[in-house]
Order: C-alpha cells, then sequence, then structure tokens
C-alpha cells in the first residue's frame, strides 16, 4: 500500500455510506493522531487503539453521517505544505483541515494557533 492515510480516511468513508457502527483500520503513529482529531472535532463517536487496530467508532446524527465528506490533499506524489498564513478554510469554517507540523498532527485552528504551517494532509467536513 503506498498511501495508507488515503486508505484510512477511503475506509471511514466507505462505512459511513454503509451505515456501519465503526470501522477497523491497521495502527499507526499519524492514524493515531488523525483518529484523535477526528474524535476531538466531534465527527467521530470514540477511538480505541489496540494492538495491531484502531477501531473507529463512527457517529451518526439523526440516521445521517456526521461526516459529510473526507478529502485527501496531499498525496505521495504530489506533496503540499502551506505556511500558517495559508492555512485554508474548509467549507466556509464548517470543516477542518488537518496539517503534519513540526508540532505534531494538528488541525487547521490549532496550527494557525501555534503558527505552525506544514503539510496538509486532509479535509474533513
Amino acid at each position: 500500500m503506498t498511501d495508507p492515510i488515503a486508505d484510512m480516511l477511503t475506509r471511514i468513508r466507505n462505512a459511513h455510506m454503509a451505515l456501519h457502527k465503526e470501522v477497523s483500520v491497521p495502527r499507526s503513529k499519524m492514524k493515531e493522531a488523525l483518529a484523535g482529531i477526528l474524535k476531538q472535532e466531534g465527527y467521530v463517536e470514540d477511538v480505541k487503539v489496540e494492538d495491531r487496530n484502531i477501531t473507529i467508532e463512527l457517529k451518526y446524527v439523526k440516521g445521517r453521517p456526521a461526516i459529510n465528506g473526507l478529502r485527501r490533499i496531499s498525496k505521495p506524489g504530489r506533496r503540499i505544505y502551506v505556511n500558517a498564513h495559508h492555512i485554508p478554510r474548509v467549507q466556509n469554517g464548517l470543516g477542518i483541515c488537518i496539517l503534519s507540523t513540526s508540532k505534531g498532527i494538528l488541525d487547521g485552528a490549532s496550527a494557525l494557533e501555534r503558527k505552525s504551517g506544514g503539510e496538509l494532509l486532509c479535509e474533513v467536513w
């Protein structure tokens, strides 16, 4: 697999479309951080880290998925970097962007607050 983050986002997207309660993805530190940000921002119910897997309990509001869209921005063939002044607003502030910075994996608001740019991993709305 060349892009494990895109695989994680695709698994979440597919599980939401099939109305599953939870989805399991192979464990890595970056995926743990991504899942933690999704939980912190209220896009998923719970994140359980096991020995080899991360189990993400999906969130639904009135029978509809809490996540309307996921998009991978920086890909292995084309990395996208932004500085702190050019962090994009997703869906006019209704969504979040997730960055890999020198201070760890952060959402756009936290990266802007810490004045830290980095690789723009994905957008969630």
